[in-house]
């Protein structure tokens, strides 16, 4: 029996299961829907679509440097509860996936997917399936970055936020280095940043800012003149807050992070500037679940 791509769309509407799966589930049962279903449902790949439908907003934000320091990843690997992203099954997939994209070095998850993991013989995307089936969670791998060149990895309560900082350093065989290195991380995981520095925020941003900051001295009864003055020292204010190295300190409240940096390259007899940061939070702007427990329990009971 002949079938179309209109029927690999139906099969896939039906299943939940990916194009290339619901093509060869119609090629072994010779174009039979119902056989077709059967296949995949043999196959595990049905069950695992219906769980893809889940929300996935817990899991881990995970981060990893190399042992010389010179390349890292972080990502977030999402699953549905807490209580699955402590498994030591979900963990140890985690792994394979950073160690993947640090050997492979794909350009985004689609990519990633088709690539073999490592210690396996399967492709990402098989290897997740099978997580999937064999943990009884949806598993989702959101997001990741790999850097290259002298990194530091951080990662905060136990997966709830990862941190990954690159840096330009003449020192980095040094122990002094790796202490510095590591409060980078640690700040960026504890003050959130939005930008590295003032000429990373866009223009628009700044605009948008001194325009609300403006209608608020205003308001307050400033005259206009006095006004700009005010929303100078607002503006740099914003910088202090939101632009990793004028950020304080927060080992210590009297440095601000570039002169922790300044000091730490003097300290050490060479050089030391942050080239760029990334900063994975767990289920960050995802949507969370809200069971109904007694609900679940009367439809049980129905």
């Amino acid at each position: 029996m002949a079938f179309t791509a209109k029927d690999v769309m139906a099969l896939r509407e039906r299943t939940g299961c990916g194009m290339m799966d619901c093509k060869k589930a119609l090629t072994q049962t010779d174009g039979d829907m119902d056989k077709a279903i059967d296949v995949l449902r043999e196959q595990g790949l049905a069950k695992a679509a219906k769980k893809a439908s889940r929300i996935a907003a817990e899991g881990v934000a995970y981060a990893y440097a190399n042992e010389e320091g010179t390349a890292g990843v972080a990502l977030e690997v999402n699953a549905e509860t807490d209580f699955v992203a402590k498994n030591a099954d979900f963990q140890a997939f985690v792994k394979t996936v950073a160690e993947t994209v640090m050997n492979e070095n794909p350009a985004d998850v689609d990519e990633l997917l088709t690539k073999t993991a490592v210690g396996t013989e399967m492709t990402v995307a098989d290897l997740l399936r099978e997580k999937i089936q064999t943990i009884g969670e949806n598993i989702i791998i959101r997001r990741f970055t790999r850097y290259e060149g002298t990194v530091a990895t951080y990662i905060h309560a136990g997966g709830k936020i990862a941190v990954m900082v690159k840096f330009d350093t003449d020192v980095a065989a040094q122990d002094g280095f790796k202490v510095y290195a590591k409060d980078i991380a640690m700040q960026v995981a504890a003050a959130a940043p939005a930008y590295l520095n003032k000429d990373q925020v866009p223009a628009e941003v700044i605009e948008h800012e001194k325009k609300i900051m403006t209608e608020q001295v205003i308001n307050d009864g400033k005259p206009a003149n006095i006004a700009e003055k005010i929303v100078a020292g607002k503006i740099g204010k914003y910088y202090e807050e939101n632009c990793l190295v004028n950020q304080v300190f927060v080992k210590d409240s009297k440095l601000k992070v570039d002169q922790y940096t300044a000091q730490t390259a003097k300290a050490l007899g060479g050089n030391i500037s942050i080239v760029e940061y990334v900063r994975f939070e767990k289920g960050e702007g995802l949507e969370k679940r809200n069971d109904d427990f007694a609900a679940e329990v009367a439809s049980m009971v129905k």
